[in-house]
């Protein structure tokens, strides 16, 4: 035993307890956003643990953020969700792919929609253009969004035909939705420095996104199974390659991070946090509820 400081337990569950009733608020933010939104979120597969484990992830990979602050960005991860739900299981064509694709940039670009889809980041896009920085920054948030509408575009592709190599696959993760909701945070809660940052904070981002995009294939390969998704794991032959290469991606990530940290400190936390926040939600449960 060492003689360092011991940490004091009650300290440590009082400040967990804080982040957890954060979650709380941003939790009751998302179910009357839905509720805005019945359309989009039938009680299957939106149902209140998604919510919940949004707002839990968001508040643990953001503690320093207020509720108010935390709210866009836990809407901007529900509008993934509502997104790939259009894209994965409901579109019949590429032609409604390629709709939906067409209806979320017009809406960033400032057209009023005329679906449920649209509606809900018709009310994102508000949000986040009265931030002052947002006339400035739209175009990243809006390259964000089109990379990811193509990526979950690619995906659907290859679901209907062969299987990618990992290698494409990977470099296909943004379908992940991670790094344009992290363009939107950013955007929305960053400081002048943060906003400067931004095309490196992105670059940052994009590489935790392919380790995120490893954990949640590692969590969740059975029910892309049964939902008929893609997953790395039957892209392999042996599951230990994603084991490995997972672990490599995460080594990848650390050392970024490490260099990021001195010139934006809470953003480089606010990605491990992110990362590490998922890697333990994922060894025991899903964001999705039954299909």
């Amino acid at each position: 035993m060492t003689g360092g400081e011991v940490p004091d337990p009650v300290a440590a569950a009082a400040e967990q307890g804080r982040i957890c009733a954060l979650a709380a608020k941003g939790q009751r933010d998302l179910q009357r956003s839905a509720a805005r939104h019945a359309e989009l979120f039938p009680g299957r597969p939106f149902d209140a643990a998604l919510f919940s484990s949004i707002a839990l992830a968001m508040a643990f990979s953001a503690p320093w953020c207020t509720a108010e602050e935390l709210a866009l960005t836990n809407r901007a991860v529900l509008w993934g969700f509502a997104v790939d739900w259009q894209v994965d299981h409901l579109a019949a064509s590429r032609s409604e792919v390629d709709r939906i694709a067409k209806t979320c940039l017009t809406v960033v670009d400032g057209a009023e929609p005329d679906d449920p889809l649209g509606r809900f980041l018709a009310e994102l896009r508000d949000d986040l253009a009265v931030t002052p920085a947002y006339a400035e920054l739209r175009g990243p948030w809006r390259d964000a969004m089109a990379r990811t509408l193509e990526a979950m575009a690619r995906e659907w592709e290859w679901k209907q035909a062969d299987h990618p190599t990992l290698a494409d696959y990977l470099a296909n993760a943004d379908n992940l939705a991670a790094t344009v909701v992290n363009v939107a945070h950013w955007i929305h809660t960053g400081d002048d420095e943060t906003h400067r940052e931004l095309p490196r904070l992105i670059a940052v981002s994009d590489e935790v996104q392919r380790a995120l995009r490893l954990v949640n294939d590692l969590g969740t390969h059975r029910r892309d199974r049964e939902w008929g998704d893609l997953n790395a794991l039957m892209l392999v032959d042996d599951p230990a390659e994603i084991e490995r290469r997972l672990a490599e991606q995460v080594d990848h990530c650390r050392s970024l991070l490490a260099d990021l940290a001195p010139a934006c400190p809470r953003q480089a936390d606010f990605l491990a946090r992110q990362l590490g926040f998922t890697s333990g939600f994922y060894r025991l449960t899903d964001f999705w509820g039954a299909q």
